[in-house]
């Protein structure tokens, strides 16, 4: 057997992880690095959920009544999900990337082309998704999630570090 084989089941023997070597380590990894290597995870995640919204799995209907309307919205509720998860995960990785850019030089331009990014999939979305097959407040919803949960978590951490960081009083 090789050397590299018989690492490799003896790792596998103990326990042993293979991706132990990739995973996130703080005092290892540079802030920078890790900024930029989730600026390309997030973006390449925008990449292929926009594409997705606006090239549905399946494609649209050719010709007839449903001309330019997605096939796979004759299936409502399978479709649904996925608009819904697409959507979210779009909305997600949007805010990553205007999150991480923040202070970066032309940051106005960066959240003007989010911003028309975001209004380019919704209307795309709109124009091949028969309005009976999906309420689109669900969609709209679900591009607010990672804001929405965002603002949260920052309200509760303000709320509980305060709490924290008051005086306690005893009573004597």
């Amino acid at each position: 057997m090789s050397v590299v084989l018989k690492k490799v089941l003896k790792r596998l023997s103990t326990g042993e992880s293979w991706y132990k070597n990739f995973r996130y380590k703080e005092k290892v990894d540079k802030p920078g690095d890790v900024r930029n290597i989730m600026l390309i995870v997030a973006t390449l995640i925008a990449s292929v959920t926009f594409q997705a919204g606006v090239n549905p799995p399946g494609g649209v209907w050719q010709d007839g009544v449903r001309a330019g309307r997605a096939i796979y919205a004759s299936q409502p509720g399978d479709y649904r999900v996925f608009l819904i998860a697409d959507t979210l995960s779009l909305s997600a990785s949007m805010f990553v990337i205007t999150s991480l850019t923040h202070g970066f030089p032309f940051q106005l331009e960066i959240v003007i082309a989010t911003i028309s990014m975001i209004f380019t999939y919704g209307s795309a979305i709109f124009a091949v998704t028969p309005s009976e097959s999906v309420r689109f407040r669900y969609v709209i919803l679900a591009a607010a999630v990672p804001i929405l949960l965002r603002c949260l978590i920052h309200f509760f951490n303000v709320i509980f570090n305060n709490k924290k960081s008051e005086p306690q009083t005893t009573e004597a």
